[in-house]
């Protein structure tokens, strides 16, 4: 080995341990996440993290069939997702009101919703206001991956200006934590 390559190896050790400290400093906390729409998953069956048997990562999502549409059945769909506290994650229990949903906005490319968010009394005014537009965004975000065009919706907030239920009791803020799809 010569002179040269001996003083550019540590150089080049520094740079990949470098490397390697910002590789695992580069995850975004859930604040910062402008991209994705957080899914919560309750299903405790099948391997846990990092336990992939095949090799190959299997998806949760169902499809949807746009050909089995019923108008009329879907016309009656739920149209509120419910939150829990301080959070905007769509819960796996609001699945069928957000898989209906996208299948009537498939199905009809010109129909118009508009996602409101709302929060608890609970919180400032921009705190709430901030929470309820992640809340309408998460539920937007879940019915444009399963087919909703992002035109057929707009995604707006109203924090805690518009309760669903009077009240300061857990009942009440239960029902006030919420995201509404209102077709126009």
């Amino acid at each position: 080995m010569n002179t040269t390559s001996k003083t550019h190896l540590p150089k080049i050790a520094l740079a990949a341990f470098a490397a390697a400290v910002l590789a695992g400093c580069s995850s975004v906390p859930l604040d910062e996440n402008k991209g994705g729409a957080p899914v919560e998953s309750r299903n405790t069956t099948g391997s846990g993290a990092g336990g992939a048997s095949s090799g190959t990562a299997q998806s949760k999502v169902t499809p949807v069939d746009l050909s089995k549409t019923d108008n009329a059945a879907l016309s009656k769909l739920p149209r509120v997702v419910f939150f829990d506290f301080d959070s905007y994650v769509v819960k796996d229990e609001f699945r069928s009101t957000i898989e209906g949903n996208a299948k009537l906005l498939s199905a009809d490319r010109k129909k118009k919703v508009t996602i409101e968010g709302h929060t608890d009394e609970r919180g400032g005014r921009e705190y709430n206001l901030a929470l309820g537009q992640k809340r309408a965004e998460a539920v937007q975000k879940s019915l444009a991956l399963l087919g909703a065009g992002n035109d057929q919706m707009e995604a707006v907030s109203f924090g805690k200006e518009r309760p669903a239920v009077q009240g300061s009791d857990e009942a009440a803020w239960a029902k006030n934590r919420r995201a509404e799809l209102v077709y126009r």
